[in-house]
């Protein structure tokens, strides 16, 4: 079922809601560039084991509305909160991927986890995505740059190019062509200012006020989000577990599918 949830005046967030009537709620927040259907592999399977599965579409992403601001960590955790409220949930796991990552740690700092239960990492761009002074991990904010760059002047190729960086495993050129498409219905835009996002906030504050349990997952062969950061999340957020999937790059919810269902229903079940 999918419908929009107005998240302030003139911009509405599409919402896909599977198995809405089930109260084990799994709130999936997505990562740069694509939307809600990054997570079609765990969307195929968890609501036969009962659970209600609720994927959103960023603002400037796939199906939603596609202002021209809003893209700090700040409004897109607000976002978040606003369909929260709306859809009433409580008791929930709050799940992201990359910068979906960032901004579920940023809700649980900026609303102090309200509703959640439980929250999952899946290669999460925190607490900086970038290296600076005291934080030698991430990448450059040149290599930053130059994607916000490639966005401007070539945003098929950029896409076209971040598809072979994003998995460690050989595509088949239809899977190639669903990702790109997942990142192309963005606005370019909007693409570029997640990247400027990316590039100049951080979490630190935000990962030390996590009090809920934690399941952390990282692709050992990822370029995008470094292993690095995984670790470092581990160390610093109490309650923590991270599972490495040594066959994954940063798309591990596809690489290693069964693994990755596998071992979030066990943290979600324990």
């Amino acid at each position: 079922m999918g419908y929009y949830v107005q998240v302030e005046p003139s911009v509405n967030i599409y919402v896909e809601d599977i198995n809405p009537t089930s109260e084990k709620v799994i709130l999936f927040v997505h990562g740069w560039p694509a939307n809600h259907r990054l997570f079609e592999y765990q969307f195929n399977v968890f609501p036969g084991m009962g659970y209600r599965c609720i994927g959103i579409d960023l603002r400037g992403f796939g199906q939603s509305d596609k202002p021209w601001e809003g893209y700090s960590y700040d409004r897109l955790a607000d976002d978040i909160r606003v369909i929260v409220d709306t859809l009433g949930l409580k008791h929930f796991t709050l799940a992201g991927h990359s910068v979906g990552g960032a901004i579920v740690i940023r809700y649980m700092g900026r609303h102090r986890g309200y509703g959640v239960d439980k929250l999952a990492l899946f290669a999460a761009a925190a607490p900086s995505f970038i290296q600076r002074p005291g934080f030698p991990y991430g990448l450059q904010a040149n290599e930053v740059n130059q994607l916000i760059q490639q966005t401007y002047d070539n945003r098929p190729q950029m896409l076209a190019d971040l598809t072979n960086m994003f998995f460690y495993r050989a595509l088949t050129p239809a899977f190639k062509e669903w990702f790109f498409q997942l990142g192309i219905v963005a606005s370019g835009y909007s693409t570029a200012n997640i990247l400027v996002t990316l590039r100049d906030e951080v979490l630190f504050a935000d990962v030390e006020s996590i009090q809920a349990p934690t399941l952390i997952f990282q692709g050992i062969h990822d370029q995008i989000c470094l292993p690095q950061l995984a670790s470092v999340l581990h160390q610093q957020i109490q309650h923590s577990k991270l599972i490495w999937f040594e066959h994954s790059g940063h798309g591990l919810f596809w690489e290693e599918q069964e693994k990755f269902n596998r071992e979030l229903l066990t943290f979600l079940t324990a």
